[in-house]
């Protein structure tokens, strides 16, 4: 195995261990102090459900749980509405199960609503990470490591 795609594996494990050891904090009060670019794991209690990454953790999190967030903004949100009203089967046509047909459903608009107010709950921890490839790594890794079942890597 290429020796540089090594060295980035070995700083997998003690990053994903440093993420686990710190106290979860709520999304809502975020501290001034925390990493600007890293990866950030929502959780409720000790069921890990979604790991995401970004280059500003900080705006990210207020995206997926902001009262005001669209649907283009809280993916996590919709997915879990998605999952709540029972209309998973993603549509990217215009029409019919489509986001923006979806957001105009009022059920489904309040589950959208419901979800956010759900993620501003969760338990959130998170750690630095600058390295581009190494943040993408690390998602991964945290993601496949705790079994996060609304991480599914799949392409659109």
């Amino acid at each position: 195995m290429d020796s540089k795609f090594v060295a980035h594996l070995e700083t997998l494990h003690p990053q994903l261990q440093r993420l686990l050891a710190m106290p979860p904090i709520s999304p809502d009060q975020l501290p001034s102090n925390m990493p600007r670019k890293g990866i950030y794991l929502l959780s409720e209690g000790k069921l890990h459900l979604y790991v995401g990454r970004s280059n500003d953790i900080k705006s990210r999190i207020g995206r997926h749980c902001r009262a005001g967030a669209t649907h283009r903004q809280a993916a996590f949100a919709f997915r879990l509405a998605r999952e709540a009203t029972g209309k998973v089967k993603a549509s990217y046509k215009k029409g019919e199960g489509s986001r923006a047909a979806l957001m105009e459903d009022t059920v489904f608009l309040d589950a959208f609503n419901l979800a956010k107010a759900r993620i501003r709950k969760m338990d959130l921890r998170f750690v630095d990470e600058a390295d581009p490839i190494c943040q993408a790594l690390l998602e991964i890794y945290v993601a496949v490591a705790l079994a996060t079942p609304y991480n599914d890597f799949d392409n659109h």
